[in-house]
């Protein structure tokens, strides 16, 4: 399933040393705007404790953690949706994304230059969704007018869909995102193909100095950052990108007492890749056996048969039914014969809907 998630911002807040430490896949990063230009995509592993207790278990010969995109996008600046900057490569390329991780700095540097001159977390959000909203705003008055041209001809299905825009138009021209309006799965779907900006999810950053991140309570930009985002029911990452650059060139050991050295218990990077792991609306299940204990991606609500076309598609096409049993039970029972004794271990059809954490066998017949 491949799934993005996009690293967005204003020059200089620190994406592409973030994006380094996330995938260590060496993006440029300079103390000057738009040192990335074309989009970054890595690779990234979800971190999940479940499967290391699964691998140590089973002792397969191989274990494969589930994983997801992340995509560093060129800094934005005021004017992007005129244009201005690299403004149409940054909309164009957040237009692909799934979901938005907003890096926003909350540090003072004075060998760091800001793109305004001022350290302000609040308003360098509002920079950048203003001209989501504006960019959106082009895209739903072209979209309202082609509509209603359509209308003419009688079919109902622009009718209701103008509806939908009018409703989005209204939020957008105060100045709210399209994914502050409560619409329905029907309505989503009669707008998706716009892919506008400000539908996607959106999770926050918030950019710390090294000396910091044992500290952010006493953060004040952090501390406006959330407040911001408790209005939106967005969440918000505490992070310090260069720290996590340092801790992804560390190994075990190494790593784990850095982390202690910082007074922290768990890499920000972690907490951040989890966090938008769960604003994607992933679920993960696990196939257990010799040759492979593996992590698999879905979405939060698909069926078994679904689940199995993860795999292959021949799997879904050719499914019978799933055995099934839950992480804790498995893990309480010791194994899986200890699981099926307990009668834990369920057959389910094609109407189950897979829950977090299921382990998982298919049976298929094509």
């Amino acid at each position: 399933m491949a799934l993005k998630a996009g690293i967005v911002g204003l020059p200089n807040v620190g994406k592409s040393t973030l994006f380094n430490a996330i995938t260590q896949a060496g993006a440029e990063s300079a103390n000057y705007p738009f040192c990335t230009i074309d989009p970054n995509v890595g690779i990234v592993e979800v971190p999940d404790e479940r499967l290391d207790k699964l691998t140590e278990m089973v002792e397969p010969k191989k274990t494969v953690p589930t994983a997801f995109e992340f995509v560093d996008i060129a800094g934005l600046v005021r004017g992007a949706s005129k244009g201005e900057g690299l403004g149409n490569k940054f909309l164009a390329h957040i237009r692909e994304v799934d979901a938005i991780v907003h890096v926003v700095r909350c540090f003072v540097d004075e060998n760091i230059t800001h793109v305004d001159g001022k350290i302000d977390p609040v308003s360098d959000i509002q920079t950048i969704n203003l001209e989501l909203i504006l960019a959106d705003i082009e895209s739903v008055d072209k979209r309202i007018e082609r509509s209603k041209k359509n209308m003419k001809g009688g079919n109902k299905q622009y009718a209701q869909e103008i509806e939908v825009l009018e409703k989005v138009k209204e939020a957008l021209y105060n100045d709210q995102p399209a994914r502050s309006i409560d619409l329905t799965d029907d309505e989503l779907q009669l707008i998706r193909e716009l892919h506008l900006l400000t539908l996607k999810p959106v999770l926050y950053a918030a950019n710390v100095a090294e000396d910091e991140i044992a500290d952010v309570a006493n953060n004040a930009y952090v501390q406006k950052v959330r407040e911001f985002a408790a209005a939106e029911n967005a969440e918000v990452v505490p992070i310090s990108a260069k720290v996590e650059e340092e801790i992804s060139e560390l190994e075990g050991e190494d790593k784990q007492m850095f982390l202690e050295e910082l007074g922290i218990q768990e890499s920000g990077l972690n907490l951040l890749i989890k966090a938008a792991y769960k604003l994607l609306g992933l679920y993960t299940y696990f196939t257990a056996g010799v040759q492979e204990v593996r992590a698999w991606t879905i979405r939060k609500g698909t069926k078994a048969p679904g689940a199995a076309g993860v795999i292959h598609s021949d799997f879904e096409r050719g499914f019978i039914r799933a055995e099934v049993v839950g992480y804790e039970d498995l893990v309480n029972a010791g194994s899986m014969n200890g699981a099926k004794e307990r009668g834990q271990l369920r057959l389910e059809g094609k109407e189950y809907i897979v829950q977090d954490g299921d382990v998982m066998h298919f049976r298929f017949n094509v």
